[in-house]
């Protein structure tokens, strides 16, 4: 399929031909910044099976979608980091009850699964680096905003990104999980900044795409030639564009399209 050429990224209403008022770039972080390397995470199947509870795995279902959904709301959960954690495992535990699962391998199992979809090995996208470094230079806020664990933060440090962003903002803290409006309050809120200068980068249609432009950011959907996530390429609503890889962001977010280093709140 040949590229799809992004269109200029303006406020609704806007002449094309105007400038893009950007203040801030807010990256998704997996499939967008980094993907997934291996060794992959072991399957949950696998660890069922090693267990004797084959009969039980074949009921569990993909081991990618046995946690919260996209979209899901825990601010009660997300408390702190404890509290997030017995929420985690405790959403694991009703799940493995229902598929069958005595309550003697109950906590081996669950505890064992918890740190399967958690051994997660990632590694940047060439281009990372060099695109966060050229926006920063432009005296742009960058913003991470992404559906993960507590522990983004870590994962960031790990993979080379400790200190790229100005913002930082997680699920499993904000309480909620994209496309849930919460998540896109809270990332708003911290970078002190009005939606509407601020443009949202990432892989997802409903998370990336649709969610922030409902929240009143302008949004480019990241459709690389080798995703780390299949996905679809819907038509672009106003306020959004279409990129193949990082570096055609540039050409969206000219130099001096902030006015002024952007501060964070």
């Amino acid at each position: 399929m040949p590229p799809v050429p992004a269109r200029p990224v303006v406020p609704s209403g806007a002449s094309p031909d105007a400038p893009p008022q950007v203040r801030a770039v807010v990256f998704d972080f997996y499939g967008t910044l980094a993907r997934m390397v291996e060794p992959l995470p072991p399957e949950h199947r696998a660890i069922f099976d090693r267990r004797g509870l084959s009969a039980q795995g074949a009921r569990w279902g993909d081991q990618w979608t046995v946690g919260p959904a996209e979209g899901e709301h825990h601010a009660a959960h997300s408390v702190s980091q404890s509290a997030y954690h017995h929420w985690e495992l405790e959403r694991l535990r009703r799940r493995a009850r229902g598929c069958g699962v005595p309550e003697r391998e109950l906590e081996g199992l669950v505890g064992e699964l918890d740190r399967a979809m958690k051994a997660v090995r990632l590694e940047l996208f060439e281009d990372t680096r060099r695109v966060l470094g050229e926006l920063r230079a432009r005296g742009l806020l960058v913003g991470i905003c992404s559906n993960w664990f507590w522990n983004l933060e870590d994962c960031l440090e790990e993979v080379g990104l400790g200190g790229a962003a100005d913002v930082v903002v997680g699920s499993a803290r904000a309480g909620a999980r994209k496309p849930h409006p919460l998540i896109y309050r809270v990332l708003l809120e911290r970078c002190a900044l009005p939606a509407r200068q601020v443009l949202f980068v990432g892989d997802m249609w409903a998370p990336d795409v649709l969610g922030p432009v409902g929240a009143g950011m302008r949004a480019v959907h990241l459709c690389r030639p080798d995703p780390a996530v299949l996905g679809s390429e819907p038509p672009l609503p106003d306020g959004a564009a279409r990129i193949r890889g990082l570096d055609e962001l540039l050409s969206l977010v000219p130099s001096g399209a902030a006015a002024g280093p952007a501060g964070c709140g």
